[in-house]
């Protein structure tokens, strides 16, 4: 369910197929999430290719990191090194994103994250994605999210950027995961950016 008066991305992980960015961007798609790297040492090979094609189409792309325990420094220059070379942090380009799924990432992860990730890649808006049992039962981003950190609420309620969740930070809703977007082999999980924020309170 897209509402064509808001601004809309797409969040991508390995395991989705965008057969024609085009097409994606042709929906009224504007930005895109890529899940680049994971822990110390993976990384999507898939990446490149995506980020390359999003950007080309016009879509404002960035990288994703996939927070698992421990190594928080480790992590957090690996993502940069990845991103880094995917060309991720130029102006315009989706802020980066932490992706907190795993038990035991926590509010300390989270903001030795940012605050190594700032640092690496010299960057100051940071986005951090999780689920609502996240931020309701582990997360309390009023520890570390300062204003120029961006929540990213994942809840599958299909009401595009009405999350039915509240915090003065919440900028991004993924509001469903499905099939029909055009240009896309399979489903995909589709986002919204949330009242009062703009496409550009996201950007580099």
């Amino acid at each position: 369910m897209i509402d064509p008066e808001g601004e809309h991305g797409v969040t991508l992980s390995h395991r989705e197929t965008v057969t024609d960015w085009a097409a994606v961007r042709g929906a009224d798609i504007r930005f895109a999430s890529v899940t680049v790297s994971e822990n110390t040492n993976w990384r999507d090979v898939a990446a490149e290719r995506n980020l390359a094609g999003a950007q080309h189409a016009g879509i404002h792309t960035g990288a994703r990191h996939y927070a698992r325990p421990g190594a928080v420094h480790d992590q957090a220059d690996h993502f940069v090194r990845t991103a880094s070379a995917l060309g991720a942090f130029a102006p315009g380009s989706l802020a980066p994103a932490l992706e907190v799924e795993a038990p035991s990432v926590d509010d300390r992860f989270v903001k030795a994250w940012i605050k190594h990730v700032r640092h690496a890649a010299r960057v100051e808006r940071v986005l951090v994605y999780a689920r609502l049992d996240c931020w309701t039962d582990r997360l309390h981003p009023d520890k570390w999210a300062d204003s120029e950190v961006v929540l990213w609420l994942v809840r599958h309620n299909e009401i595009p950027g009405r999350p039915g969740w509240f915090h003065s930070r919440l900028g991004l809703h993924q509001h469903g995961f499905g099939t029909g977007l055009p240009g896309v082999d399979g489903p995909i999980a589709q986002d919204a950016v949330v009242y009062p924020f703009t496409l550009g309170d996201v950007l580099l």
